[in-house]
């Protein structure tokens, strides 16, 4: 009996010293209060410029001529844009049907393509040609 005792020390050993791992004992893991935050406040009460949240992506851009036909003439920012050529996509069912991934342009889409058949990854870098 005195052999099962100590293989059942040795296993709460174990179990011990792998919760003090996850608890984060001896890491070199930052937490959040370390760092700190761009927003927070200066010595002088003013707050610290810090990023704009979204960046360049949330930036309202103006779809030309051939894609307004498609989303309209607002400016949008660039996710919103490509949102609605999706949904453009889909409501038209333009998707082709053995392949997801490709796009059967339309006559509204062919100029903003420059082709009849796109991957879903083309038409991203096609779409930005179209915006300014």
């Amino acid at each position: 009996m005195a052999s099962s005792k100590k293989t059942a020390d040795a296993g709460e050993t174990k179990k011990a010293a792998g919760d003090s791992k996850k608890a984060g004992a001896g890491g070199s893991k930052k937490t959040a209060s370390a760092g700190g935050s761009k927003a927070s406040a200066s010595a002088d009460g003013s707050k610290k410029p810090g990023r704009n949240a979204g960046g360049a992506i949330a930036q309202p851009v103006k779809p030309s001529k051939e894609l307004s036909a498609v989303i309209g003439d607002q400016a949008m920012p660039r996710g919103e844009v490509v949102s609605k050529v999706w949904d453009y996509i889909k409501s038209n069912k333009l998707q082709n049907p053995d392949d997801g991934r490709e796009i059967i342009a339309d006559a509204k889409l062919e100029p903003i393509f420059g082709k009849k058949k796109v991957t879903m990854f083309e038409m991203n870098k096609l779409l930005s040609a179209h915006l300014e």
